[in-house]
């Protein structure tokens, strides 16, 4: 005699099976997140295509013209002048972070007593926010009433008061200082996860061993911390190439348009020149350029994965 199983899932009294209803409820759970990113991504990404495809004024009726916005940009000699000095931005800013980072992670990782105080202290300038913190800057290094140059006066050091923002080189190493003071403190923290992951049993092995403080950071710290540094460095090399508000508050873009970054020629062509498509068609260039990166980064973490 033959026996037939029933292989249908359990139906509850109204009528859906539990796989379909736990469906339902995950689908439930993930809606609010999908509608955040579909009002506040999805639909202005669309809509920024859209709008590089015209010229499109701030008051008046766009008039579709196509790739024209994307053709300029070659044309663009502020657009090539401002990325270039981004990219000098970002290759002066990120060694000093990096560098000042890694050593305050080694110097607070550790239990011993009153490191808390000093965590605390690397990381404040952090929760300041960066138009506060550039305002900050700007009564620091103002020729006048600055603290900086009172100090270097009272030294002796200098003869007279020196207009830090007034000229491009001294503007742009005196913002490289303001955001590493601003910004270490976060890179701080990340690097030092990282070396609370690493088990303490692989350095006291290697102290058996004989290895010396080099070799520990040779072979066991850098390796083991090859991820958290590459998460790191895309961000800080991805907030340095959006950088704006530290700029636009301390130097205007001057001297001279000089200290305009990409991001800055954005806002102006934007909202100063009322040339929405165009700086719509910007906008995306950017944001192509801020996706390789991420795939950059998404290589380098299967890469350490893999090895």
């Amino acid at each position: 005699m033959s026996t037939t199983i029933a292989t249908s899932a359990p139906k509850l009294r109204s009528g859906l099976t539990i796989g379909h209803r736990r469906r339902v409820v995950g689908f439930l759970f993930v809606l609010p997140a999908f509608i955040i990113t579909l009002i506040f991504f999805i639909v202005p990404l669309f809509m920024a295509v859209w709008m590089s495809l015209h010229d499109w004024p701030l008051l008046g009726i766009p008039q579709f013209i196509g790739g024209r916005n994307y053709s300029q940009l070659f044309q663009d000699k502020q657009f090539r002048d401002a990325l270039s000095f981004t990219l000098e931005y970002t290759l002066l800013v990120t060694p000093p972070i990096f560098l000042l980072a890694f050593v305050l992670a080694l110097l607070v990782n550790n239990s011993r007593r009153g490191v808390g105080f000093f965590r605390t202290a690397y990381f404040a300038p952090v929760v300041i926010g960066l138009g506060v913190s550039s305002l900050l800057w700007v009564w620091l290094l103002n020729d006048r009433v600055g603290v900086l140059n009172a100090i270097l006066l009272e030294l002796g050091i200098i003869e007279k008061p020196v207009i830090w923002l007034g000229d491009r080189n001294l503007a742009l190493g005196a913002i490289v200082v303001s955001i590493v003071w601003k910004t270490v403190g976060f890179t701080m923290v990340l690097l030092l996860t990282g070396l609370q992951a690493i088990p303490d049993e692989l350095y006291e092995s290697a102290m058996v061993d004989g290895a010396s403080g080099w070799d520990r950071l040779r072979h066991i710290t850098l390796p083991l911390l090859r991820r958290t540094l590459a998460l790191a460095l895309v961000l800080s090399v991805i907030g340095s190439l959006l950088a704006f508000d530290q700029f636009y508050i301390m130097t205007r873009g001057g001297p001279q348009n000089q200290t305009i970054t990409v991001v800055y020629w954005i806002f102006l062509n934007s909202f100063t020149y009322f040339k929405m498509g165009y700086g719509a068609a910007l906008s995306l260039v950017m944001l192509v350029f801020l996706v390789l990166l991420s795939v950059v980064q998404l290589y380098l973490l299967r890469a350490d994965s893999a090895a």
